[in-house]
């Protein structure tokens, strides 16, 4: 999958591939250390061209098993040790936080990137449904039974967008300055006859120093939040409120470099920073 590319689907009733807008903007985002992410001009400033195709389609998930489980106060329901990736990518197998009404808590599992409603013919559409728009996931035919009745969390490190440029694509990494893990408001579902869990997760429009890297973000959701999430009314729209500006205030923008863009690569080093290339390399 090529970084950047439109892999999120349209919900409700606005066509998959739809376009999301039109035009660019060319925000001004500081890059110095004292203000990086932020709004700031002088000679620290450096112009972004908003990127208009979907996200999130890349994303880090490095904890383990025992720390997401102490993290996200949540038994560990996975089948063998989790593997970490600072490359997530559409299908792979990634760790999501449910409610197990068995067990009367929060479980941490293991799903495959991509929502395959129950009623689909084969796993194969999985790769075009690893997110979900907000303002329609309620009504949306493939989204609006898990958003009633199967909301998770997807734990992230931090995400990737890629900004194009005069000389190319630049990557650039999303991550908390605090270190901790992100929850990403997500769903689930079974499917199959041996049932395979899959996810999604949820985007809404970007706020912020974010915006000017991208048009959309995830949903990341506060500690506070995280309960109603998981055990909220059923279908309620008011659990889709956005991102705390606090919260957002505390995510990192920082440039890495190209290797990113190749799935293959997989690898801490991916997610440090990195200088702005001039004509940075096309993927």
């Amino acid at each position: 999958m090529e970084p950047g590319s439109r892999t999120e689907v349209a919900t409700g009733p606005r066509a998959t591939g739809a376009v999301q807008g039109r035009g660019f903007g060319t925000p001004t985002v500081c890059r110095s250390p004292a203000g990086r992410g932020r709004a700031c001009g002088g000679h620290h400033a450096r112009v972004f061209r908003r990127n208009l195709a979907a996200m999130c389609g890349r994303y880090a998930t490095a904890r383990s098993n025992a720390d997401l489980s102490a993290f996200f106060d949540a038994y560990d329901d996975t089948p063998a040790e989790l593997a970490p990736s600072w490359n997530v990518a559409p299908t792979d197998p990634v760790p999501v936080v449910r409610f197990s009404r068995s067990r009367e808590r929060r479980v941490v599992s293991l799903a495959r990137w991509g929502l395959v409603p129950p009623w689909a013919p084969d796993l194969r559409g999985g790769a075009r449904m690893i997110n979900a728009r907000s303002e329609t996931v309620a009504t949306s035919p493939a989204f609006a039974p898990s958003f009633a009745r199967r909301r998770c969390l997807v734990p992230a490190d931090g995400w990737f967008e890629w900004v194009r440029g005069a000389g190319g694509k630049q990557a650039y990494y999303m991550t908390p300055e605090h270190g901790a893990p992100l929850a990403f408001a997500g769903l689930w579902t079974a499917w199959g006859p041996e049932p395979v869990l899959t996810c999604s997760v949820l985007t809404a429009p970007a706020r912020g120093p974010l915006a000017a890297v991208h048009d959309r973000m995830p949903l990341v959701l506060p500690f506070d939040r995280w309960q109603e999430w998981l055990n909220g009314p059923s279908g309620d729209v008011d659990l889709l409120r956005p991102t705390p500006d606090e919260l957002i205030a505390e995510i990192d923008v920082r440039p890495v470099g190209a290797a990113v863009g190749n799935v293959r690569n997989n690898g801490p080093e991916l997610v440090l920073p990195a200088a702005v290339a001039e004509s940075p390399t096309l993927f």
